[in-house]
C-alpha cells in the first residue's frame, strides 16, 4: 500500500527549510491554476481531476509552497507565550493548498506519469525537499513546539492533544530539527540529493515497465492459457504488435503467463524479462543509484546519532529495533525454506513422472506448483477464475464494509476524474444516512501507471477546520479483456483486492480531530494490519455464495470448490513467504550498514546464500526493482512490516472465530473502536490490547501459514 505523506512521513522523508518572511500567500481568486482554487463539488469539495494539465505543477507547488511558508511565518512571529493552540494547532491548519496541490501531483505521478510530467519531477523532488527542512530545521518554530512539548500546562491536554504534541516534537527531533547549523545544512543538501535519486530509480523501473514486453508470434505458443489471459495478451498487442500477444513486464501479466504457459522457453524469457527490471545494465539501471542512495540514508543516520538507516527508522515505530524484526523474521524463514525444499521435492517428482527431463527451475516454479495443487487438492486455479469476476467482487468488498463497518456505497457520476477508466462512489452509514467520504477505483493498467496495486487518500478527515470527510482510492493494474466481457482475475489477485481495501476502509473509518493523526496514518508497522485482516473475509461462505458468481451462467461456485480452497489455503505457503521473506531480510540488512559502499547485486547474491536461498526462487522483489524501499524512505528498513503486522492479523481473525464469526457484531464494533476509527491518536499496542484483550501471539500467524508451532503460548515482541 502506499499513501501521500501526513505529517508523520513527510517530516522524516522531505527535506527541510530555513524560513524567511518574503512570501505572499497565494491570491486563488485571480489565478487561474486549477490546482491552487480550493475544490468546488458536494461534501467539501472535489479534486478537479479533468482540470489540470501537466504545466500546471511546478508554479502551483512553488505558489503553494510561499504560502506554506509565509504560514509558519505567523506562527513564528506570534509574541505570546507558545501553547497547544497557537504552535500545534496553528500547525495542523497550515499548508491546506499545499496539501491539495501535492495530492493530485501524487495521483499524477503514480497514474498519469509520462516524459513531460517526469520532467517535472525531476525538477521539483529536490525542491520540496528543501523546502520541508526549511519547516523541521527552523529554529524558532522547534524551539515554540519543544516548549509546548515540555510545558506542565501540556498534562491538560486532551489525550488526542497530547499525543499530535508529541508527534510534532517526535518528528522534528528526529527529521534533525536539535542539530547544529553545520549538520541541518548537511541532512537538507542529503535530503535533496535523496528526493532526486528516488524520483531516477522510479522513473527508470516505469521505463522497464513500459518499454519492454515479450511478443508472441505463432498461436500454438499460447498453449496451456487460458482465454481470458488470451483475450488480454491481444488486447495489450493491438495498438503496436496487431494480430500478435503481448505479456508486459508487469506482475499482473507475468504470474499468470509463469502459472499457466507450457512453453518452457517463452516462461524463461518472461520471467527473465520480469525479475531484470532495473537491472540490465542500460540507461534505466538502478544498481549505481541504490548505492549512492545506502551511502546517503548510512550518512544521515549518524548525523542524526543513530547506530544505522534502520535504527533511525524503527525507533519510532512497534519494533522499536531492527534486532526484535530479525528475530521474528528468523523464527518465520527457517520453516518457510523447509517448505520450499518439500514444494520442490513434489514439483520434481511430478515432472519427472511426466517425462519432462528437466530440473526445476525458477521459471517452472509457479507452472508446476499449479499442477501439484491440482493434483493433490483437484483444485485448478481456472476453475476458479471462472467464478471472480472483478465487478462482483468489488460489490462482495462493499457488502462486507456494509456488514462490519455499517458502510453503504452509491456511484456517482459527473465527478471529475483523471482517466475514463478511473470511477466513484459516495460512502455512507447505511444506519444514519451520514456522508462518510467518497471512493475511488482505478482499477487497470495502462501506460504511464506504475504497477502494483496501492491505497491513496486524496483528503484525510479531521474535524479541526469543520467535519472534514475523506476521499480515498484503490488502484490496481489488472489487464482488460474483450469489451464488454467480464474482468476474471485469480485468487491471489483477489486477496489483494480485499487487502486494499482494507486500507480504504481504515481511511473511511477514521473519527479523530487532527488530520496528521487521521486514518491510515499510523506507524509503518500497524498500517498493513487493518488491510491484511480484511483479506480473511474473501473466503468466509457469506461472501463466496453471494459474489463469486460464474462469469457465464451466474451460478454461485460450488461449495465442492469451495472447500477445496480452503483446504489448499496452506499450500505454496513456502514459497509465498520464502520470496517475501527474503525481500524484507535483504532490506534490513542493506540499511544495517553503517558505511555502505555496496553492490546491490553482488550483496543481494552473498546475502542469500548466507541465508540458504533455495536456487528454485527469487526475492519477490529484487533490490534493482525494490520500489518499496528506493522510490522513497517510507518502506526503507521497513519491508518487514507485513509479518510483523499479520501476526496481529492472524490474531485479530481469531477474535471473531472463536465469537460468533466473521461478522460478529460485538468484535466488530471493538474493532472498529479500538483499530479502524483511532488512526494514530493512541499507542497502536494500547489499541489492540483494548481490541483483542491482551498482547498478540505469534501461534496463529504459524497455523495460518501451515507451519509447526513450536512455542504455542509464546506471545509476539
Amino acid at each position: 500500500m502506499s499513501s501521500f505523506p501526513a505529517l508523520s512521513e513527510t517530516v522524516l522523508n522531505r527535506p527541510d527549510m530555513s524560513l524567511t518572511s518574503n512570501f505572499t500567500p497565494v491570491d486563488t481568486a485571480v489565478n487561474n491554476n486549477p490546482l491552487l482554487k480550493k475544490w468546488e463539488g458536494p461534501n467539501g469539495g472535489l479534486p478537479p481531476l479533468d482540470k489540470v494539465k501537466t504545466e500546471n505543477f511546478k508554479p502551483a507547488l512553488e505558489a503553494a509552497m510561499a504560502e506554506n511558508l509565509s504560514e509558519i511565518d505567523r506562527i513564528t512571529s506570534n509574541p505570546e507565550k507558545p501553547t497547544f493552540e497557537n504552535t500545534i494547532a496553528a500547525m495542523e491548519k497550515t499548508g491546506q493548498t499545499l496539501i491539495r496541490v501535492q495530492t493530485i501531483y501524487g495521483i499524477w505521478s503514480s497514474t498519469m506519469s509520462d516524459e513531460a510530467f517526469q520532467s517535472v519531477e525531476q525538477e521539483m523532488e529536490p525542491v520540496m525537499a528543501a523546502f520541508y527542512d526549511k519547516i523541521t530545521q527552523n529554529e524558532k518554530l522547534f524551539k515554540r513546539i519543544e516548549a509546548v512539548y515540555n510545558a506542565p500546562e501540556k498534562k491538560k491536554l486532551t489525550p488526542e492533544q497530547q499525543r499530535l504534541t508529541w508527534l510534532y516534537y517526535t518528528n522534528f527531533v528526529r527529521a534533525g530539527a536539535a542539530l547544529s547549523p553545520a549538520a541541518k545544512a548537511e541532512v537538507s543538501e542529503i535530503n535533496q540529493k535523496l528526493a532526486g535519486l528516488f524520483t531516477k530509480f522510479s522513473q527508470n523501473l516505469l521505463a522497464d515497465e513500459s518499454e519492454q514486453v515479450v511478443v508472441i508470434e505463432k498461436e500454438e505458443d499460447l498453449a496451456g492459457l487460458p482465454q481470458s489471459l488470451i483475450d488480454a495478451a491481444a488486447n495489450a498487442a493491438a495498438k503496436k504488435k496487431k494480430g500478435k500477444w503481448v505479456i508486459t513486464n508487469t506482475r499482473s501479466s507475468v504470474d499468470p503467463f509463469l502459472t499457466y504457459s507450457s512453453n518452457r522457453e517463452l516462461r524463461e524469457k518472461v520471467w527473465k524479462m520480469f525479475i531484470n527490471r532495473g537491472d540490465n545494465g542500460d540507461k534505466n539501471d538502478n544498481n549505481a543509484i541504490i548505492t549512492e542512495i545506502l551511502q546517503l540514508r548510512a550518512r544521515r543516520a549518524h548525523l542524526l546519532g543513530f547506530k544505522t538507516h534502520a535504527h533511525w527508522r524503527l525507533e519510532n515505530t512497534m519494533a522499536k529495533t531492527p534486532e526484535r524484526t530479525i528475530e521474528l523474521m528468523e523464527a518465520v524463514w527457517t520453516p518457510a525454506v523447509a517448505r520450499v525444499h518439500e514444494e520442490v521435492k513434489d514439483m520434481q517428482a511430478l515432472a519427472d513422472k511426466e517425462g519432462a527431463n528437466i530440473k526445476i527451475e525458477p521459471w517452472d516454479y509457479r507452472y508446476y506448483a499449479e499442477k501439484v495443487r491440482k493434483a493433490r487438492y483437484d483444485l485448478d486455479q481456472t476453475e476458479v477464475k471462472q467464478y471472480l469476476q472483478l465487478e462482483k467482487l468489488r460489490e462482495g468488498m462493499f457488502w462486507v464494509a456494509g456488514e462490519l463497518f455499517d458502510f453503504e456505497f452509491s456511484p456517482v457520476s459527473n465527478i471529475p476524474v483523471n482517466h475514463p477508466d478511473v470511477r466513484v462512489w459516495e460512502v455512507k452509514n447505511k444506519k444514519t444516512g451520514a456522508h462518510v467520504g467518497y471512493w475511488y477505483f482505478d482499477a487497470f493498467a495502462r501506460e504511464g501507471k506504475r504497477s502494483g496495486a496501492w491505497m491513496n487518500a486524496y483528503r484525510d478527515q479531521q474535524k479541526l477546520i469543520g467535519n472534514v470527510t475523506t476521499i480515498v482510492s484503490n488502484n490496481s493494474n489488472f489487464v482488460q479483456g474483450k469489451e464488454g466481457e467480464p474482468i476474471l482475475i485469480s485468487w491471489d489477485d483477489a486477496v489483494t483486492l480485499f487487502h486494499e481495501f482494507g486500507h480504504a476502509l481504515h481511511g473511511l473509518s477514521s473519527n479523530v480531530t487532527y488530520p496528521s493523526l487521521s486514518g491510515t496514518n499510523v506507524v509503518r508497522d500497524y498500517v498493513e494490519f487493518p488491510s491484511q485482516l480484511l483479506e480473511h473475509w474473501l473466503s468466509t461462505p457469506e461472501v463466496l455464495q453471494r459474489f463469486a458468481l460464474h462469469y457465464q451462467t451466474g451460478k454461485p461456485i460450488p461449495s465442492t470448490l469451495a472447500e477445496k480452497i480452503k483446504k489448499a489455503s496452506t499450500f505454496n505457503q513456502g514459497f509465498a513467504t520464502t520470496e517475501y521473506l527474503a525481500s524484507a531480510l535483504i532490506d534490513m540488512k542493506l540499511h544495517l550498514s553503517e558505511l555502505p559502499k555496496i553492490n546491490p547485486d553482488s550483496f543481494e547474491a552473498a546475502t542469500l546464500k548466507d541465508l540458504g536461498m533455495p536456487r528454485e526462487l527469487v526475492m519477490r522483489h529484487r533490490t534493482p526493482q525494490f520500489a518499496h524501499i528506493f522510490s522513497g524512505d517510507s518502506y526503507s528498513a521497513g519491508y518487514y512490516s507485513y509479518l510483523w503486522s499479520d501476526v496481529l492479523t492472524a490474531d485479530a481473525y481469531q477474535a471473531f472465530t472463536e465469537a460468533k464469526g466473521p461478522y460478529d457484531k460485538n468484535v466488530a464494533s471493538r474493532l472498529n473502536k479500538y483499530v479502524f476509527s483511532v488512526g494514530n491518536t493512541i499507542d497502536p499496542e494500547i489499541g489492540y490490547r483494548g481490541f483483542r484483550g491482551r498482547d498478540p501471539k505469534i501461534d496463529a500467524l504459524m497455523k495460518k501459514r501451515g507451519f509447526p508451532v513450536k512455542n504455542p503460548e509464546k506471545k509476539a515482541k
